[in-house]
């Protein structure tokens, strides 16, 4: 259950990641507009002051503002295409139409019971125009929903198909007919019960802004924690993209979650100081000068022999960092090597996240140095004091140096240019480090499987292994040589039960589990019983 509930995580995590992926372009292209238009790049390149060129950084930065305010269904395309393990096209398209369904029935059902409010006065009432439909305004979560739920659908049906007459209404056609229904209902649910999920969004995010910078730390670190289990995206996508990273009115619209709203505050020429909410992104330091520290440090203390290596290996995995904000390389050869250098470098990069905020800073970085230049730099130092995230960033430069480089020494770790002789100098990926996570899997259930067969009497003692829905149902020649008090306390067996030479052994729900180690510990395959 706990190995299906993780993988169903990730599975989520990683389709996440689909419209997550997008609408980075968005904003960069809104910050690129921004240049256009902004007063003091006028003032100081009087040639760009022409209709033609603010004219055409109007239209980029406020078309694509409409990407913000339509993440419902994007985030209601992406997820399903994500979670589709089939005609993933056909998965994207019903999800369409399923969520224009949702809305309208929505919609429809709010008139009839009187719920609609005036739309002069949608401000502050909880509702909101989704493609021109008012519904409840239930924001990114809307898209989310329904994207799990058509995924779930299609891969459920999406392979019915029918016979004769009814042949043209299988496969997508089928999944669409059977999602109608659900979202109908759906619609008709969330009208009365969404209320009360809106009130618990809004009190955990008022209570993570009052933590304060506790709550900061915490964002940061579990954001980069996470990541050997892929489910870090579970952790920032919500304070980005929802209103748990805050609301804030722009131009006379309401934005909700961290990067919307910095988007079209940059969007809009006429906001001085940008929103507190920022902070949520503010990811950028560990990548963009605390790992470049991390890898000089272990460049300095690299063996002689090695350096040359070490330095080849390491100057283009500390660049790729610092310009574009990728950092697997690096962290999942912190997680090879040593798992404590990859702590350090989580609370590290929490910790600078809270300095950030010490020092009021509204700039962001969160994937290296090309996006820093072009979401913070033409705004101005007045409304992101992007100096200051530069001085921060050195700082932490220096603090991860020193402290690698000392902990390396002290714990004798071997990093990149330390390996042992004969060892192979080279980063690890994510694909190593998983392999070493399963080897060790592996290790701990051939330990397990040992301590089994042996407390059964040892492999010549078991003639026959087979398994229930709960027990280890085996026959043995000498049931006095089995070790009830092992199985129990070593092995987690709820009991052990003997008639003759048979012996059950209580494993629970998980015995299926416990029959495949011990199979594999005797050299035994299933088909063989």
């Amino acid at each position: 259950m706990k190995a299906k509930l993780m993988d169903s995580m990730q599975r989520f995590s990683k389709a996440m990641f689909v419209p997550i992926l997008i609408l980075p372009i968005a904003g960069i292209l809104i910050a690129i507009g921004n240049l256009f238009t902004n007063a003091q790049l006028l003032e100081r390149f009087p040639f760009l002051d022409n209709p033609i060129t603010t004219g055409f950084g109007s239209i980029l930065s406020g078309s694509l503002v409409s990407v913000l305010t339509n993440l419902g269904l994007i985030f209601c395309v992406g997820i399903a295409l994500g979670l589709a393990k089939k005609k993933k096209a056909e998965a994207a398209f019903t999800s369409l139409l399923g969520f224009l369904v949702f809305i309208n029935a929505m919609n429809r059902f709010m008139d009839l019971t009187g719920i609609l409010v005036d739309s002069d006065a949608l401000r502050g009432s909880g509702q909101t125009l989704v493609l021109g439909v008012q519904v409840l305004d239930m924001g990114v979560f809307l898209g989310i929903i329904l994207g799990i739920v058509t995924a779930y659908v299609h891969n459920k049906f999406i392979d019915t198909e029918f016979s004769n007459a009814f042949q043209v209404y299988g496969g997508a056609r089928f999944v669409f007919i059977l999602l109608i229904p659900i979202v109908v209902l759906l619609a008709i649910l969330f009208t009365y019960i969404w209320p009360f999920f809106q009130s618990g969004i809004n009190a955990l995010g008022d209570f993570m802004m009052q933590a304060g910078n506790f709550g900061i730390f915490l964002y940061g670190t579990l954001e980069r924690l996470l990541i050997p289990t892929g489910l870090h995206h579970l952790v920032y996508t919500p304070f980005l993209y929802t209103s748990l990273g805050g609301l804030q009115e722009v131009g006379g619209q309401v934005f909700e979650g961290a990067r919307n709203i910095y988007f079209a505050e940059i969007a809009d020429n006429s906001v001085s100081v940008l929103s507190q909410t920022v902070i949520w992104d503010a990811r950028g330091i560990s990548k963009m000068f605390g790992l470049i520290g991390a890898c000089l440090a272990m460049y300095h203390t690299a063996k002689p022999a090695n350096k040359a290596k070490a330095k080849a290996i390491l100057i283009p995995a500390a660049v790729t960092s610092f310009i574009a904000g990728v950092t697997e390389p690096i962290e999942f050869s912190f997680m090879f090597i040593s798992p404590i250098l990859f702590v350090i470098h989580s609370v590290l990069s929490g910790l600078s996240m809270v300095v950030l905020n010490i020092f009021n800073v509204r700039a962001i970085g969160p994937n290296g140095f090309i996006d820093f230049l072009l979401y913070n730099v033409p705004l101005g130092t007045e409304k992101t004091s992007w100096p200051m995230f530069i001085v921060v960033g050195i700082i932490f430069f220096v603090l991860y140096y020193f402290l690698f480089r000392f902990l390396i020494k002290l714990w004798n770790l071997k990093t990149i240019g330390r390996e042992d002789d004969g060892a192979e100098t080279r980063l690890y990926s994510k694909a190593d480090y998983k392999e070493k996570v399963e080897a060790g899997k592996g290790d701990n259930d051939h330990e397990k499987a040992r301590i089994i067969v042996e407390a059964l009497g040892g492999k010549d003692n078991i003639k026959t292994v087979d398994n229930c829905y709960t027990r280890l149902r085996l026959t043995v020649d000498n049931p006095d040589s089995v070790n009830e008090t092992v199985l129990k306390q070593d092995t987690g067996a709820n009991g052990v039960i003997k008639k003759g030479k048979n012996v059950q052994v209580v494993y629970g729900l998980n015995v299926t589990k416990v029959r495949e180690i011990v199979d594999h510990y005797l050299g035994r395959d299933n088909s063989e019983q």
